[in-house]
């Protein structure tokens, strides 16, 4: 069912019907097979990107599309509702061009900018360590100077699109301390750096997640992001938009939850009446309505405070707690409605709610974020 969507121009709203058009036909034939196999879905990207789809947020003198965050979200929203796999990659790519663009010198935007907005290259977020997750002042991943840049020695985890990507932003440490920790835009030709095997994941298969193995890995100066020891501010700053891009996504896997979970209630029936109609699952949906609705309402303040300029830190991470719980029972209910076909690979919804648990976890999990919100009460 298509969002009825408050949209602040004309551009937006087809904006919004192109997104549907593309993911309508690019995506949703080829989801279920490209899921159950667990095969890249070689030439997705390219078709986003020839369609700017990967560049919505940034400016157009640098390729982008110029676009509020609160409608590059609900164009995140949509392709979710499709593909959460590819959107939540759509995501971290955005994620990983804002080192670059916020942080980054003339010449190296000038360098490497309009090929990440382009579509001609694809980016990945590489902050976390097999034993450095959200506390990421614990990264031991190292870059030692050397002549003309440096080496890089340590392990990467988790992360989205690893091995495929084209370039990845790598946080290792330089120095002691939360202030020993600088940004690189890596290249995935250069030597020494190598990927593991793709994880064996409840969800999300389509897309690999990896990590990543840095041996003596040399990477010139002009690769460093920002000053040393800016890293931690960096990658902080990048995760704020991060996580209302994993709030869309959630949303837009709730919407589809709820979308499966209405149609089927619309033609199964029980005791002669259709199951919709029984009050206590009509209230199931009902409960499911409202928690989609609500969550989309919060991602959205959260972007329009971005858009302002005001702040929006804990607002971004309000977003994320709701809206990833929120997609978590959405699905699990759509299970419920759909009763013992929920539990089978015969339908769409057994599948959401693996898929929901992930948005729990990554870009900080959801008790990190209860406590960036509690700091922000306390300060």
């Amino acid at each position: 069912m298509a969002v009825d969507r408050l949209l602040p121009t004309a551009e937006a709203r087809e904006l919004i019907q192109l997104t549907r058009d593309i993911a309508d036909k690019a995506l949703a034939p080829i989801v279920d097979r490209h899921e159950k196999a667990e095969t890249y879905p070689e030439g997705v990207f390219a078709t986003l990107g020839e369609a700017g789809l990967l560049s919505l947020p940034y400016p157009e003198e640098w390729g982008g599309g110029s676009q509020p965050y609160e409608v590059y979200l609900q164009v995140l929203e949509e392709i979710a509702a499709r593909w959460a796999a590819i959107a939540v990659a759509v995501s971290v790519h955005s994620l990983s061009v804002h080192p670059l663009f916020t942080f980054g010198t003339e010449e190296q935007k000038q360098r490497w900018l309009p090929e990440m907005l382009g579509g001609d290259t694809i980016g990945a977020y590489s902050l976390s360590e097999p034993q450095a997750g959200s506390d990421a002042a614990a990264l031991t991943c190292k870059a030692a100077p050397t002549d003309g840049g440096y080496r890089i020695n340590g392990t990467k985890a988790w992360i989205t699109h690893g091995g495929i990507a084209d370039f990845y932003n790598v946080f290792t440490r330089t120095g002691e301390g939360s202030r020993g920790i600088s940004c690189f835009l890596v290249d995935k030709t250069t030597d020494g750096l190598s990927f593991g095997k793709p994880e064996e994941k409840m969800g999300l298969t389509a897309v690999p997640t990896t990590s990543a193995h840095y041996d003596n890995a040399f990477v010139p100066t002009e690769r460093r992001i920002g000053e040393e020891g800016q890293g931690l501010q960096i990658a902080f700053s990048a995760l704020d938009s991060g996580r209302l891009g994993i709030a869309a996504v959630a949303v837009g896997l709730a919407q589809a939850a709820l979308d499966e979970a209405v149609a089927y209630a619309q033609e199964r029936t029980t005791f002669g009446r259709k199951i919709i109609d029984h009050q206590g699952l009509g209230f199931l949906l009902a409960d499911m309505a409202v928690a989609v609705d609500s969550a989309r309402a919060t991602y959205l303040d959260a972007a329009r405070r971005r858009d302002a300029g005001l702040p929006y830190s804990r607002n971004a991470s309000v977003a994320k707690l709701v809206a990833t719980d929120a997609a978590m029972k959405v699905t699990t209910d759509a299970v419920q409605v759909f009763g013992g076909y929920g539990y089978t690979r015969d339908f769409r919804v057994e599948r959401y709610m693996r898929e929901a648990k992930i948005t729990q976890i990554f870009e900080g999990t959801n008790q990190i974020q209860r406590l960036v919100i509690a700091r922000s009460l306390a300060g």
